[in-house]
């Protein structure tokens, strides 16, 4: 990493299973990154907010709800308006069919279960990297 790069880890929605936000919260943390969760229930308005108030790098979405193909987007765009250059990826349980959409509107890579943390860790540092060197 050429610097410790700051990720917000959040739970929009109405879902209320954070178990897996947690684990890749501590997952990055252990990774050298520095962390923040939002913890539950989070508006897309909470969430570009902490993004904004923490100075994060990146923002990670974890969601079960369904909703994703709601809620990623408004986030995403939220967040090109209000943070410029901010890197959103997602997890949960989202349907492959759903992904390129979730891609065009902003997320820049969806991990589904099975992913692994040095998977997401990894994939971060060289994104945030190659960010950082242009």
């Amino acid at each position: 990493m050429k610097r410790q790069y700051k990720v917000l880890v959040a739970k929009p929605g109405l879902d209320g299973h954070d178990r897996g936000a947690h684990i890749v919260a501590r997952g990055l943390r252990d990774a050298g990154f520095e962390v923040v969760l939002t913890g539950l229930f989070q508006t897309v308005d909470m969430i570009v907010a902490a993004a904004v108030d923490e100075d994060v790098d990146a923002v990670g979405l974890s969601i079960l709800s369904g909703a994703h193909n709601l809620l990623l987007p408004r986030i995403a765009a939220a967040l090109e308006r209000e943070r410029p250059g901010t890197l959103v990826i997602a997890g949960g349980m989202i349907p492959r069919h759903d992904i390129p959409a979730l891609m065009d509107s902003g997320v820049s890579k969806i991990f589904g279960p099975g992913s692994t943390l040095a998977e997401i860790s990894q994939w971060l540092e060289i994104e945030l990297d190659s960010l950082e060197a242009s």
